[in-house]
């Protein structure tokens, strides 16, 4: 069982993974268990070029930030498990959680973020009532969204980057990955207010 499984290595996926990864020292996480289901082949970022997203090198090609970004991912936070070479094709909803059901395998989990991209294609059985027109696209794309409140579409289930609403942007996916990472900290906090910095003071 995991605490939270994350659904797509995207941006928003990525970022909402590397947050968690690095509350590990707390003592409300130390015990977390966290995956990530890697898919990236649907990313918009595989075609992507980079001359003004913050922080990232002028020039730097999606395709290389993606691969790079899951490197950085299991070298900083090996503790994350990373599930790779698999496509989620059902959610079913538990007595604890959820059952999460791949083209390989099944897994179960207590919260679920959803971070793949906001294509009419969406078709992950158990979340297709949620989905709406995406309110910050031409009508004209069909792109689509989760119906959500600030990113949690239900109890348990949260949506980060494009399908939760927001516009593609690589700076705007990430945040909304790392908002959602926070979220799901001040819900292991009990509810108490917290995130997740590092520093080079010496504490």
């Amino acid at each position: 069982m995991f605490d939270v499984l994350i659904i797509g290595g995207g941006v928003s996926g990525v970022s909402c993974a590397l947050i968690l990864g690095s509350a590990h020292n707390k003592d409300f996480a130390q015990e977390k268990k966290i995956g990530i289901i890697a898919h990236q082949k649907a990313s918009s970022l595989q075609d992507a070029i980079f001359y003004n997203a913050y922080g990232v090198e002028s020039g730097k090609l999606g395709a290389d930030l993606l691969e790079e970004s899951v490197i950085q991912l299991r070298d900083n936070y090996p503790h994350i498990i990373q599930i790779e070479g698999e496509k989620v094709i059902k959610v079913i909803s538990i007595a604890d959680g959820f059952e999460i059901v791949t083209n390989k395998n099944t897994y179960t989990t207590k919260t679920i973020v959803v971070a793949i991209g906001s294509s009419n294609l969406f078709a992950i059985e158990g979340l297709t009532d949620y989905v709406e027109p995406h309110k910050k696209s031409l009508p004209e794309k069909q792109r689509i969204q989760l119906k959500n409140i600030d990113q949690k579409v239900a109890e348990g289930i949260y949506v980060a980057g494009t399908l939760a609403g927001h516009r593609s942007q690589l700076a705007i996916a990430a945040g909304s990955g790392a908002a959602v990472a926070t979220d799901i900290l001040v819900l292991w906090n009990d509810g108490v207010e917290t995130h997740s910095h590092d520093s080079v003071r010496v504490k």
